[in-house]
């Protein structure tokens, strides 16, 4: 769900071809799409992105550098935008790498704008949902920072499903202090229920960890 407070989201369009891009946002400023358009991946990745949901519409073939290892590079650059891929050379096989390598679409020039205006649609939601998923994220670690290292060491085993009394035998206290401790880990992660802490966990992939300690 939006807000009108939300920024705005932006498709980037990297594409050597003057009047492709000219096209492009054209097209996308007739259905009120905010769009910036880039001659090479150099002036993409010098020009400073906005903090809200984005995709990329990305040429295949470019002079300098490809847009397809261009893509393979991305997430070690900290780009995690969907992709859309463009080209007027592509084939079968090259569009299926593309899919399989997690990109939105893969449309050969000349393509429907209504196709291209689907791909950026369903890309931004997908930008959209990533980015709630990393607040989600980000929200928990806050939580989870605030517990002491007593109170992590309870939690931890909480998840394992260990009771009160196997949990003081672990960790060498009382159980009364086990309890006092599962009280405050309940209280300072927000959880209502054993349930949603365990959900939580998962999230934190202390569920993982915890299961390779096992």
């Amino acid at each position: 769900m939006t807000s009108s407070n939300d920024p705005k989201p932006v498709v980037y369009i990297v594409d050597d071809d003057h009047s492709v891009r000219a096209a492009l946002q054209d097209l996308f400023a007739s259905v009120t799409l905010d769009a910036m358009a880039f001659s090479s991946i150099r002036e993409f990745l010098e020009h400073p992105r906005t903090a809200g949901p984005a995709c990329l519409v990305l040429d295949v073939r470019m002079p300098a550098q490809s847009g397809m290892d261009f893509y393979l590079q991305m997430d070690s650059l900290g780009l995690r935008m969907p992709v859309i891929f463009i080209t007027g050379h592509g084939d079968i096989a090259m569009g299926v790498r593309a899919i399989k390598d997690g990109a939105v679409d893969f449309l050969t020039k000349p393509f429907r704008d209504h196709d291209l205006l689907d791909a950026v649609h369903t890309a931004i939601a997908r930008d959209q949902q990533r980015l709630h998923q990393e607040e989600i994220l980000s929200e928990l670690q806050r939580r989870w920072e605030s517990l002491n290292t007593g109170e992590r060491d309870v939690l931890r085993l909480v998840v394992r499903g260990l009771l009160n009394k196997q949990i003081a035998a672990e960790l060498s206290v009382k159980e009364i202090t086990v309890k006092v401790r599962r009280a405050r880990v309940m209280q300072k992660m927000r959880a209502a229920s054993f349930a949603d802490l365990v959900r939580m966990a998962d999230q934190l992939e202390l569920g993982a960890e915890t299961r390779r300690n096992s």
